[in-house]
């Protein structure tokens, strides 16, 4: 089992090589406005997966995922020599789509937004059904409490059998 930190190691100089080549020494007029986002590499150094971005739109990734297929043996030729490794890892080119997850992301959050200030909106003019404090506060407790009292006294007075002190 190899090391995790070499595996992040050898992932990183996989991104970093495969950026450098493409910008320097492959020539495919195909080849688009790419970014290289990232680089995965398997745990026993065999398969490496890379990331990457193209600016554009469908034909320039298309474009760009061809120039990258033609040039994947020289890649990896390349990355084999650099990282000086046994068996030179063979590579997938994935697109990374990050910018259509980030713009479906905020479409999200704008829908969110744009609900949230529709309830709030219809909150301020909104009224209550019932009494605007359904519950029962202290204060008129006490002041039920002694009115009731007050009753009974009432009634004790008019009754006398039992109005007197008892031991």
């Amino acid at each position: 089992m190899t090391d995790p930190a070499k595996v992040r190691r050898h992932a990183e100089r996989v991104r970093e090589l495969v950026a450098s080549v493409v910008r320097s020494q492959i020539k495919d007029p195909r080849l688009g406005m790419i970014t290289i986002t990232d680089a995965r590499i398997t745990a026993d150094l065999r398969d490496a997966t890379v990331f990457y971005t193209v600016l554009g739109d469908a034909a320039a990734q298309a474009g760009t995922a061809a120039a990258l297929d033609s040039a994947k043996g020289m890649l990896r030729s390349t990355v084999g020599k650099a990282l000086g490794v046994r068996h030179s890892p063979t590579l997938t080119f994935v697109l990374d789509d990050v910018q259509d997850q980030v713009k479906h992301i905020d479409d999200l959050l704008a829908a969110a937004r744009n609900a949230d200030a529709e309830v709030q909106r219809l909150a301020a003019r909104a009224a209550y059904a019932g009494d605007a404090q359904p519950y029962r506060l202290e204060a008129e407790e006490e002041d039920i409490d002694e009115a009731e009292d007050g009753d009974e006294a009432d009634a004790g007075d008019s009754d006398g059998d039992r109005g007197g002190d008892r031991r």
